[in-house]
């Protein structure tokens, strides 16, 4: 009997619309309104790669001319999670492809010397048997983050996780594919960068995306 192997997909959009737009958040000159805005438009781009194997159904409806099949998304719903703080500035760019979607919230914070991540709120159902879930957080950096959030996903019966990231680290994606090894999960991202500094953050990166977003960088 073959045994059939579960690898970590990873998916890097290469689109001149987004190498564009990634660009200017990446400027250290892009005030928060361009920046959030920026980011919900580059969220959208992301999401439609991401939505490509959403799953569907086949349904009949009635045009003014004639009877036809379609597709609608099946149910139970996709889930759309963003970590907060920074993947609520993520959220509208998805949901506007995803109108449809039920969204829960996940509540993570990073410590900053040891670098493990820690939940602190949990917003979304008990049972995601046989859910669809996308996962929003805008940096894949040391993975420790999204490696816990997904594995939250998984135990409580989630089958199919994808991760939209605005960027990603090698180390990341590196403890994604170790941790996750065998479970059905993808990353969708802008760029893949060079490396994490000393300081767990992404090089070249494009800063604290949380402090970005919200205004309150020092």
């Amino acid at each position: 009997m073959a045994v059939i192997v579960v690898v970590m997909r990873l998916h890097v959009v290469d689109h001149p619309l987004v190498a564009h737009k990634l660009s200017t958040l990446r400027d250290e000159r892009t005030d928060s309104p361009t920046f959030r805005r920026l980011t919900d438009e580059l969220v959208t781009l992301l999401a439609y790669e991401a939505t490509r194997d959403v799953r569907t159904e086949t349904v009949e409806i009635t045009t003014p001319v004639a009877v036809t099949r379609g597709t609608r998304l099946s149910y139970p719903r996709p889930l759309v999670v963003p970590i907060l703080r920074a993947g609520l500035g993520m959220l509208d760019g998805m949901t506007r492809l995803l109108p449809t979607a039920e969204v829960g919230f996940l509540g993570m914070v990073r410590n900053e010397e040891t670098l493990e991540a820690s939940t602190y709120a949990t917003r979304m159902p008990d049972d995601l048997s046989g859910r669809q879930v996308y996962v929003l957080d805008p940096m894949l950096a040391t993975g420790g983050t999204l490696v816990a959030a997904i594995r939250m996903l998984i135990d409580r019966g989630a089958t199919d996780v994808t991760a939209v990231v605005l960027l990603a680290s090698p180390e990341g994606v590196a403890v994604m594919e170790r941790e996750l090894a065998g479970q059905p999960v993808t990353v969708v991202t802008a760029a893949v960068d060079e490396r994490l500094n000393e300081h767990g953050y992404i090089v070249p990166g494009l800063g604290d995306a949380g402090d970005r977003l919200y205004g309150t960088a020092g």
